[in-house]
């Protein structure tokens, strides 16, 4: 079995306050791009064995694609074992969630391979359990995401775009960016209701003027190439340019395929990063929430 592990770019992040529990209460819309890992899942006797394409990714029982194994096994009785291979495509610690999108994958392809006969309700509890983009993962599209990011609400779907993204070659720890966060130097936050409204209207150009991330704040000073990556996608004429979650990766979008490869040509004679050209995915048939109030 093999199962497509989609990637996530933050069209909004934003930071309320610190709770009781450690966690920041967030309030983020996300949104699911065509970059993809493969996920391929064999049934074995017994055990858990991770394998994969990225050498330097650790593949034993810290790999989040294993907790997700190992838990669905713990929870429902399953005495077999399953045999994973990860075929990374999604960079890693790039503010993708590349991680939390193949434990996704593995929770989805376990469920039917073991024909199991979870709801999505019960896999997005495991995903909560395993890390905040978990759940998210599960279900793709356009989402308001709060709480510590577990707490979901679809919205209207993004109007099909095309994306260029480069990622520096550094890594970004999420915990460190969360931990390093301070309110006081944060000078624009993203208009969400505003993007709602946008999105309901099918205004690409209205999403892209409400678009902010907080942890710019805190990534962008220990690592100026993402600012400098930023401006060179504006300065060749994309709509919108923003860092992905905790970064180092940075997003743009445009206005179609052409101009997408063009910028994208552009960014590679400057950086020695990954650079590459995608497209926003919609889940199909779901109904966002008109109900929504900031």
């Amino acid at each position: 079995m093999i199962v497509e592990a989609r990637a996530k770019i933050n069209l909004a992040l934003d930071i309320l306050h610190k709770r009781s529990d450690g966690y920041h209460e967030v309030e983020m819309v996300m949104q699911t791009i065509a970059l993809a890992d493969e996920v391929s899942l064999d049934e074995r006797t017994e055990g858990i064995v991770i394998e994969t394409n990225m050498p330097e990714l650790d593949c034993g029982p810290s790999n989040i694609a294993y907790r997700a194994a190992a838990l669905v096994a713990d929870r429902c009785g399953v005495r077999q074992g399953v045999r994973i291979f990860l075929n990374k495509k999604i960079p890693l610690a790039a503010g993708l969630a590349g991680g939390s999108a193949d434990a996704a994958a593995v929770l989805t392809g376990l469920n039917n391979l073991w024909r199991l006969g979870l709801s999505i309700k019960e896999l997005e509890n495991m995903g909560g359990l395993l890390g905040s983009d978990v759940p998210f993962c599960l279900n793709g599209g356009t989402m308001l995401a709060t709480g510590r990011g577990e707490t979901l609400s679809p919205l209207p779907p993004l109007p099909h775009v095309y994306i260029v993204l480069a990622k520096p070659q550094v890594a970004v720890s999420t915990a460190w960016a969360y931990q390093n966060y301070q309110q006081s130097r944060v000078g624009l936050r993203p208009d969400i209701r505003g993007m709602v409204t946008s999105l309901l209207e099918n205004d690409i150009a209205g999403v892209a003027r409400r678009m902010a991330n907080v942890l710019e704040t805190v990534t962008i000073p220990v690592h100026d190439e993402i600012a400098e990556l930023k401006n060179m996608m504006l300065k060749n004429g994309l709509v919108a340019s923003m860092m992905s979650g905790s970064g180092p990766s940075v997003f743009g979008l445009a206005n179609d395929y052409r101009q997408a490869c063009n910028v994208a040509e552009q960014l590679r004679h400057y950086t020695a990063g990954w650079v590459t050209v995608t497209e926003s995915v919609n889940a199909g048939g779901e109904k966002w929430n008109a109900g929504y109030r900031r």
